[in-house]
C-alpha cells in the first residue's frame, strides 16, 4: 500500500501560515496527501522517499490553502434590485427599512418559498464561489423571523453542504429584525426568539453559531446580550453585526462573550478595537455592504492592524445590501476601499476567515495536519488574487485531498 494517496509537486506554494513572511511561501514545493489530510508539505529537495498511488506536477503552478466566505446570507427569497435603484435616487437604506422594505421584503419572499426554491438558488451562488476556489462558505439564516422559515433555511443551508460537496457553517441569525408580527416590541421577539427558535435549531442540530444585528434599527445591545446568554448557556459560540451604522458598542459585546468575529465595525470605537484585541474575537470587514449603501466611514483597518486584531473579509452576499457572489471582487474591494494589501486580502479569505468560522485548527493555513484544502492556480504571483477585478485564473480546486469540479 502506498504511503500517500495524492503527492503534488512542482509548485509555489503560499501556505499563508500565521507569523510566516511573504505568504508563507516555499518555491519548488510539494504536498502528500493521505486520508484527506495534509500529511507532508516542504522543499521537493526535502521530499522524504515514499510512494504515492497518484502523483501530480503542477509545473510551476501557484497553490494557496482553498478560499473562505466567513459571512454570507445565500439562502433567500426574491431579491431587491428595485430597493438599491431608490438608494442611488438618495433614498436611504433607513428610510425603506421604515417603510417595511429592507430586510422584511426578503422576509416576506423566503417565508413564501419552498425548500426546494431556497435550495436551489442558493446552490448556484455556491457553485459560483466554488469556481473562484471557495471550499467552506457560512451561511445565516435570518429572513424568516419565525420558527418554521428559520428553522426551514438552516436545514437548506447543511442539506447545501450535501448536494454541493463544499464545508457548510451554519449560524442562526433570527435576531435580523424585528418581524411584523412584534411590531414595536422587540424585547417580547427576543424572548420568543430564546424561549422558541433557539431551542428548536440546538434540538434539530442546525446551527453552529448564533448571530444577531446590533444597530439602531434592529436590536440594542441589551437584548443582544439576553440573546448570547441564553446561546452560550446552550453550547452555542456567538456572531454580531457590530457597528455598522452607528457605534452601538458592539465590538465591545461582542469581545464579551468571546465571540468568534464581529462583523462590519464601521463605526467601531477606539474601546471596541482593544475589546477585540484582548478576547481575540476576529474582524470580519465587509466592503461589498460598505460599497452598496455608499457609505463614507471605513472601518479603523489601521488601528486593527496595529492592536493584532485578526482581519477577515467576507462577501456578505445577500440580496439587499451586498448583492455580490465573488470573493475575489470582495478582496479588490478590501484593498481598494479600506487599505488591505494583497497579503492581508489572501490572509483575510484563508487563515482569518477560518478563525472567524472557528476552524483554524481544520483549514485556511497549508500545514501537515490540516484538511487537504487546495487551490491551484494560474498566476504569476498570489498578489494576483486582489489585483485582477474580473478574471478567475483557478485551474484546480481540491476539497479534502479530492479534485473538485463546482459546475453540476
Amino acid at each position: 500500500m502506498a504511503d500517500w494517496d495524492l503527492l503534488l509537486k512542482d509548485a509555489h506554494i503560499a501556505t499563508m501560515r500565521q507569523g510566516a513572511p511573504d505568504y508563507g511561501v516555499i518555491d519548488g514545493g510539494a504536498i502528500a496527501i493521505r486520508g484527506g489530510m495534509i500529511d507532508w508539505i516542504g522543499s521537493l529537495a526535502d521530499l522524504p522517499a515514499r510512494s504515492a498511488t497518484e502523483t501530480r506536477s503542477l509545473s510551476g503552478r501557484w497553490v494557496t490553502p482553498a478560499l473562505i466566505d466567513c459571512h454570507t446570507h445565500l439562502v433567500f427569497g426574491g431579491q431587491r434590485a428595485e430597493e438599491y435603484e431608490r438608494r442611488l435616487r438618495g433614498v436611504s437604506y433607513e428610510e425603506i427599512a421604515a417603510e417595511g422594505g429592507g430586510i422584511l421584503s426578503t422576509v416576506r419572499a423566503t417565508r413564501a418559498a419552498s425548500e426546494e426554491a431556497l435550495h436551489d438558488a442558493a446552490l448556484a451562488r455556491l457553485r459560483a464561489l466554488a469556481r473562484e476556489g471557495v471550499a467552506t462558505v457560512e451561511i445565516k439564516s435570518g429572513y424568516g423571523l419565525d420558527l418554521d422559515t428559520e428553522l426551514r433555511m438552516l436545514r437548506v443551508a447543511r442539506r447545501l453542504g450535501e448536494s454541493s460537496g463544499l464545508t457548510i457553517r451554519t449560524t442562526l441569525l433570527a435576531a435580523h429584525t424585528v418581524p411584523p408580527e412584534f411590531a414595536n416590541d422587540a424585547d417580547a421577539y427576543v424572548d420568543f426568539v430564546i424561549d422558541k427558535i433557539l431551542p428548536a435549531t440546538v434540538a434539530q442540530d442546525l446551527a453552529d453559531a448564533v448571530d444577531a444585528y446590533c444597530e439602531s434599527i434592529a436590536f440594542d445591545a441589551r437584548q443582544v446580550d439576553r440573546l448570547f446568554a441564553a446561546a452560550k448557556n446552550l453550547g452555542l459560540r456567538v456572531k454580531l453585526h457590530a457597528d455598522q451604522l452607528s457605534d452601538g458598542g458592539g465590538a465591545e459585546l461582542a469581545a464579551r462573550f468571546g465571540a468568534l468575529s464581529a462583523d462590519h465595525l464601521e463605526y467601531t470605537s477606539h474601546e471596541g478595537v482593544r475589546a477585540l484585541a484582548d478576547s481575540g474575537t476576529a474582524a470580519v470587514l465587509l466592503p461589498g455592504a460598505y460599497l452598496t449603501l455608499n457609505e463614507e466611514q471605513p472601518p479603523p483597518v489601521g488601528e486593527l492592524r496595529d492592536s493584532g486584531v485578526p482581519i477577515a473579509v467576507a462577501t456578505d452576499c445577500n440580496p439587499g445590501t451586498s448583492p455580490l457572489c465573488s470573493i475575489h471582487f470582495a478582496m479588490g474591494l478590501a484593498s481598494r476601499l479600506f487599505g488591505l494589501t494583497p497579503e492581508e486580502c489572501l490572509a483575510g479569505v484563508t487563515r482569518e476567515a477560518a478563525r472567524a468560522l472557528g476552524l483554524g485548527h481544520h483549514c485556511g493555513t497549508l500545514e501537515a495536519g490540516k484538511q487537504a484544502d487546495i487551490a491551484i492556480w494560474e498566476l504569476d504571483h498570489p498578489r494576483e488574487l486582489t489585483y485582477w477585478l474580473g478574471p478567475h485564473p483557478l485551474s484546480d480546486l481540491l476539497i479534502a485531498g479530492q479534485f473538485f469540479s463546482p459546475n453540476p
